[in-house]
This record gives C-alpha cells, sequence and structure tokens, in this order.
C-alpha cells in the first residue's frame, strides 16, 4: 500500500488530499525510494495554489526527500538497493514511496540523517550557490537576509558568517530575532522597523553589496533602497506575492542589479549538482552551518504544516514524515 498527498484542484491548504495511490515502478533511468523524511518548502505552497503550473493534475507535491533505494530502473549504475539517498528538485516528494530520475540524486554522507537531508536538500543547497555563485561572499562584506529565521534564511545567516560577512537579519518576531542572533547575525532588525534607514546606520551610510530576498512584493522596494550603487538584489522567492515593477527604478536608484536565480539552472549538470551538495553536507558535517530541524509532521497532516509556514509561525526547516 502507498499513500501520497495530491492537489486535485489548486487553492488553500484543505486542497491537500491524502489518498492511495499505486506503488511506482522505477522506468528507464529512474529509481524508487521508500521515503523517510520529506522536505517543506514555500514552493510547494506555490504549487499547491497555482502560482506555479503543475505538469498535470491531479498532482503530487514536493520538491525534495530522504530515503532508501528499493530498486532501480534499466541504465541506472551509481545507485543500489539499500542506498541512503536525497534529492531536491524532483517534483513528488509528498508521497510514502515514489520514482525519482537517478540524475537528480545523491547518496547521503555517514553522519547526516534522513531528517536532516531532507530538510537542506534544496534550501540548504539554494543557500550554497547564492552565497557561493550568485554572489560570493568575502570576508568584509555585509549583507542583508530577509526572512532570516526561515529555512534558507537560517542556513544564509550560519554560511555567510562562516565566509567572514556581517550579516543583518530581517524577522517578524523579537523571538525570531533572538533566533538568528543565536546563528550568528551581526543585527537583528523587525519587518516594523525603517530597515534602509537602519542598514544606512549600520553601514555608516554606505549600504550594501547584495541584499537577499525571498519575501517578493512586500520587501522589493526596501532591498532596493538598502543597496549601493550597482548593489546586487537576489529575490529568490515570493512568499508575499511576485514582484511586478517598472526595471527603471534600477537606474533610479544607482544602476543596481536584480537576478531572479533558481536551484535547477544552478545544478542542471549532473557535476554541479554533485558538487553543490558535497559542499553542503561538508559545511553541515564541520559544524558550520547547523541544520534545524524545529517543526515535523506525520505526512498525512502536510495541510497543517502548510498553514504554520504560510502564516509565518515556523522557524528553521520543517519536515514531512511518511
Amino acid at each position: 500500500m502507498n499513500h501520497a498527498i495530491r492537489v486535485h484542484e489548486t487553492g488553500g491548504p484543505e486542497k491537500l488530499v491524502w489518498e492511495e495511490v499505486p506503488k511506482p515502478g522505477p522506468k528507464a533511468g529512474e529509481v524508487l525510494i521508500a521515503q523517510k523524511a520529506v522536505g517543506l518548502n514555500y514552493i510547494d505552497v506555490y504549487f499547491r495554489t497555482g502560482l506555479y503550473k503543475a505538469p498535470s493534475m491531479p498532482v503530487t507535491i514536493g520538491m525534495e526527500g530522504a530515503g532508501v533505494v528499493e530498486a532501480v530502473g534499466d541504465g541506472v549504475t551509481e545507485f543500489a538497493a539499500g542506498d541512503r539517498v536525497a534529492y531536491a528538485g524532483a517534483l513528488g516528494a509528498y508521497a510514502e514511496a515514489r520514482c525519482a530520475p537517478a540524475e537528480k540524486l545523491v547518496k547521503i554522507p555517514d553522519g547526516i540523517s534522513f531528517e536532516q537531508a531532507a530538510a537542506m536538500m534544496l534550501q540548504g543547497m539554494t543557500a550554497q550557490f547564492l552565497v557561493k555563485r550568485t554572489y560570493a561572499i568575502k570576508p568584509g562584506d555585509t549583507i542583508l537576509v530577509h526572512a532570516a529565521a526561515g529555512g534558507v534564511g537560517s542556513i544564509l545567516v550560519q554560511w555567510a558568517k562562516h565566509l567572514g560577512a556581517t550579516v543583518i537579519g530581517v524577522v517578524s518576531t523579537p523571538e525570531k530575532a533572538a533566533l538568528i542572533k543565536s546563528l550568528g547575525a551581526d543585527h537583528a532588525l523587525l519587518t516594523t522597523d525603517n530597515i534602509p534607514a537602519r542598514v544606512k546606520e549600520i553601514t555608516g551610510g554606505a549600504m550594501l553589496p547584495v541584499v537577499y530576498d525571498s519575501v517578493g512584493k512586500d520587501t522589493f522596494l526596501i532591498s532596493l533602497d538598502c543597496l549601493a550603487p550597482r548593489g546586487l538584489m537576489i529575490t529568490y522567492g515570493n512568499a508575499s506575492g511576485p514582484v511586478t515593477t517598472d526595471l527603471g527604478v534600477l537606474a533610479a536608484k544607482g544602476s543596481l542589479y536584480v537576478t531572479r536565480p533558481t536551484l535547477n539552472t544552478y545544478t542542471a549538470k549532473r557535476e554541479d549538482l554533485v558538487a553543490t551538495a558535497n559542499d553542503l553536507f561538508a559545511v553541515v558535517k564541520s559544524g558550520a552551518v547547523k541544520i534545524a530541524v524545529n517543526q515535523t509532521y506525520p505526512l498525512k497532516d502536510a495541510a497543517e504544516a502548510h498553514r504554520a509556514l504560510e502564516s509565518r509561525k515556523t522557524t528553521g526547516s520543517t519536515v514531512l514524515i511518511p
């Protein structure tokens, strides 16, 4: 027997339906995984609401997970039954068992649990390319991270600090401010603060070379106002809705740059995926970045987890257990 959370029509968390589905068999190039943990991410909300269009309906949402290989399809040589594996960027994670393309999988090293792996793959590899490639953080940089207590944000704070940056985090509550300070943030600002004014004060008027923003519509212009001339705005999420703006504002605010990167692009080549995952595993095993699984829900209660995520009641990572 196999169960999955499926969406038959887009809408609120109530559209997440727990139902029995056939257990799949791996096709050529695929691996059948008995899942032990599934990661919760905002991209799951985007697919549920229809902001991101599913390839077909009904759809099993979810982009990352970890488990044990049960069987492999024709042509798969890198994995075998019994291997501990994890993945990100493969739609269909909200299931007890699922098939995934072998090219999307990586082996979980010793010392990393299934829960950690499921919680870190999408968020942690996103953080990796954001701090290493989209903008390569250097010692002495001062950066700003919105939603700094969230899944990607909390990893970004730690990794940026590890790379020698002064980190300004923005959060919604004093409790979350205390949390990100414990993760190494040098400054914890609240969403109710005048954030550009505080940044100006912190930097002595120099402003910032880069801002990391996963909030979207509500913070986009605020983020631009925190940048130094020719600074880079990295918008990598739409928690408050998609960004729509006249590009002329970039000229008016100092010849600014904006990018909207995705994990799929940065890990499209197999060698990039493996290198990104291995860099993530290494920094976690070193202790420089800690993966905080602060919420755990049974997979069948995914709707409850979505409500908590959307109401900003979560911190760190959330894992769904099949």
